[in-house]
């Protein structure tokens, strides 16, 4: 079966953090397509809105992914609820900058909590199911912000490297079996989290942009989804040119001018 072709057929597919932005539009697009979702968000009331879309083929299972003992109980009703999953979005995360280099380690807890160990919480939870598929994909949701280092991005900049890692990690040790691991970096996707920026960003997409850009890269047999390209391959020729960034670009974008005193 060519890959359009898997596409007709309707999936059984889990996407995390699908409450709001990128998570919320690929549901809707899915949805649309005729398969079957699973969406999960730490609140229940924006799942339960986006569900009276499609009762029929969506189902609500509202856990906090970064939080052990919430994706452990929400495993045990996935596993009520399907017996295989042919795809995982892990699309969950959060935002926290440190303003003023201030390392405050509960800040750079909850960052990771969700941003990385919610990733591996999915993964976990789902590897089971998706072992039922015949072409199971797990997709994670990472940032171009990993290509970098951007100021006051130092837990959340840190926390998707992490997945970076994590991802290349995984397909280098899936490379023998049948799973399909692909990572997605967006840029500047307009959405609840980055409406609170207080700074510009270049090249600002609508979620429903993002959704449909992923959609296609998924389709395309990707194992790496990097968008806009107008935005990820200056940052990728600035990640090899480190002088370049740090001596020319970051002085001119951080907020530090001296270091805390004791």
């Amino acid at each position: 079966m060519s890959e359009s072709q898997e596409w007709c057929s309707k999936l059984n597919i889990w996407v995390t953090g699908a409450g709001s932005g990128i998570g919320a539009a690929l549901v809707r697009l899915l949805v649309e397509e005729g398969h079957y979702v699973i969406i999960s968000g730490r609140r229940r009331e924006p799942l339960l809105t986006l569900q009276k879309a499609a009762p029929k083929r969506i189902r609500v299972l509202a856990c906090d992914v970064g939080q052990d003992d919430s994706i452990a109980e929400a495993g045990a009703t996935l596993r009520e609820i399907t017996d295989q999953l042919d795809m995982v979005i892990a699309c969950a995360g959060t935002c926290e900058y440190d303003d003023g280099l201030t390392l405050d380690i509960k800040s750079y807890r909850r960052v990771f909590d969700a941003n990385f160990f919610g990733v591996v919480n999915t993964l976990r939870e789902s590897l089971p199911l998706l072992s039922n598929s015949r072409k199971p994909v797990f997709v994670a949701v990472s940032s171009l912000s990993s290509v970098v280092g951007f100021p006051r991005a130092e837990a959340y900049g840190a926390s998707k490297a992490a997945v970076d890692y994590f991802m290349q990690a995984l397909r280098a040790d899936t490379a023998n079996v049948c799973l399909r691991t692909v990572l997605v970096r967006p840029g500047f996707i307009d959405t609840p989290l980055t409406q609170e920026n207080d700074f510009d960003m270049p090249f600002l997409m609508t979620a429903e942009q993002a959704a449909k850009r992923i959609l296609i890269g998924l389709k395309s047999n990707a194992s790496v989804i990097d968008f806009p390209k107008r935005l990820s391959w200056p940052l990728r020729l600035l990640g090899t040119l480190s002088p370049v960034w740090f001596n020319l670009i970051a002085p001119r974008m951080t907020r530090i001018r001296t270091l805390r005193k004791v």
